[in-house]
């Protein structure tokens, strides 16, 4: 069943979905602030990243816990499937990755700074999986919420790419595009880790700085 599982389905072929999402606490688990838009307008000029590197669940942690990072949620971004559910993400039938919406003061951590924590996460090379987990779900991903962002983006991924060859690695997979519909993941999900101390976490980077 890998086989599907590690090709994206197309348009015609995805789960249907449904037209009501899921209700959710506005509320980190760890901060307390809003995982929801509108954010504190008095917090500073805040800014919206959505990054895809494996399970989400350690991947929030990692970014909850950067300076500068104002609030953090998870959910499933890049498919077909409208108000997915995580079972139908894993099934491979919705199109979806796996990401964490990061919102950020860049006055105290900048973009680049994020993405080079990103790249070095993960393994930016493989494809639809990371690790041993398998799945279009497990696929990286840069989502951006401008296009001046998406330039930050594309520049980081191509200086990375010539450091990851000169250590031995191929080509970088990551899809960076311009931000589709975000669906917030079930309640549970959001803070994983934080909930479950000893829950799984499956981040695991190259060991290969990223320069910025």
């Amino acid at each position: 069943m890998f086989t599907d599982k590690l090709s994206l389905p197309s348009r015609d072929n995805a789960l249907p979905g449904r037209d009501i999402a899921l209700t959710l606490e506005n509320k980190h688990f760890v901060n307390g602030r809003a995982i929801m838009p509108p954010f504190d307008t008095d917090a500073g000029n805040l800014q919206t990243v959505y990054l895809g590197l494996g399970c989400f669940w350690g991947a929030e942690r990692k970014f909850w816990q950067m300076p500068g990072v104002y609030t953090t949620a998870v959910g499933y971004m890049a498919g077909f499937t409208p108000n997915p559910t995580y079972e139908e993400v894993c099934s491979g039938r919705t199109g979806h990755t796996e990401v964490v919406l990061v919102v950020f003061d860049p006055a105290i951590v900048s973009l680049p700074q994020l993405l080079a924590a990103f790249f070095e996460l993960h393994d930016p090379t493989q494809g639809m999986r990371q690790g041993n987990d398998k799945g279009t779900q497990y696929r990286s991903g840069i989502y951006c919420s401008s296009a001046d962002q998406l330039t930050v983006a594309r520049q980081i991924a191509t200086d990375y790419q010539s450091t990851l060859v000169e250590q031995g690695y191929g080509q970088i997979t990551t899809e960076i595009e311009l931000a589709p519909p975000f669906y917030y993941a079930e309640q549970y999900h959001q803070q994983y880790l934080a909930k479950n101390p000893n829950g799984y976490c499956g981040i695991g980077g190259t060991g290969v700085t990223c320069p910025i």
